[in-house]
């Protein structure tokens, strides 16, 4: 067990075979031990999830499982892209890139309620899996039509990534907290109209009354679905026009 813990260090187990070519075949599956896992931080939280509590839940001892994950860490790599693999891609684009990144966003928040202990695993540090991969190809896929260079688009794709874990992040803290995010709104509202009363703060004030004539249709649409609509709005630029084609 510790010379596999020292050949895997510093190895990402998306580069490692599933299986070795050597010795008998392995009892479980990498799927079966994300699957256990994922259902305990369902359950309790991630805090949950150990290499001894894991090898319980599939009836297997912990030194066993070690045969499959040389670590804790890669353990909850393996929870993490099992849900990755819940996005959906089966509605067919609709060639708009806002749009499109906009439905993969829904999605991404919907996994982030369904799994709030994702929020605990490190955005960054480690390689995708294929599941995250997956999501990467989609999203250059809405991308495809935009004037957008490579780098920018794979920039743009971490940006919204970012965007919506800090978003469902903030929901979830006042869920957890006891909060309804509408009636926290209000209460934020009429908070600071106290405030802007005072003259203080004109600025803040203009703010509060700019409220437009007859209502903003925009308004009624859910905050999430507003607020990303905006971003993505700013990050990617209008399709450029063709230019005419030759005169006959």
């Amino acid at each position: 067990m510790e010379e596999l813990k020292a050949g895997g260090r510093g190895q990402s187990i998306w580069t490692r075979p599933e299986r070795s070519a050597r010795g008998p075949a392995p009892e479980h599956s990498r799927a079966e031990i994300a699957s256990a896992g994922v259902t305990l931080a369902d359950a309790n939280g991630l805090a949950a999830v150990t290499m001894r509590s894991a090898a319980a839940a599939i009836g297997t001892a912990p030194a066993s499982l070690y045969r499959y994950v040389v670590t804790r860490d890669e353990l909850v790599e393996l929870m993490a892209e099992q849900v990755y693999g819940e996005y959906s891609y089966h509605e067919p684009g609709s060639g708009h890139p806002v749009a499109d990144l906009l439905r993969l966003a829904q999605q991404g928040r919907a996994i982030y309620h369904r799994h709030p202990w994702l929020l605990d695993v490190p955005a960054t540090g480690n390689l995708p899996g294929p599941n995250a991969v997956a999501f990467i190809e989609h999203a250059l896929a809405a991308l495809a039509g935009a004037d957008l260079t490579g780098p920018v688009k794979l920039e743009t794709i971490g940006l919204l990534s970012g965007v919506v874990r800090l978003f469902a992040q903030t929901e979830i803290s006042q869920r957890r907290a006891g909060r309804d995010t509408t009636q926290w709104q209000g209460s934020l509202a009429g908070y600071l109209l106290q405030i802007a009363a005072a003259g203080q703060h004109p600025y803040l004030a203009a703010a509060l009354a700019d409220q437009p004539a007859g209502g903003d249709p925009a308004e009624h649409e859910p905050l999430f679905d507003r607020a990303m609509t905006r971003i993505l709005t700013g990050l990617i630029p209008p399709a450029r026009t063709p230019p005419p084609g030759p005169r006959r």
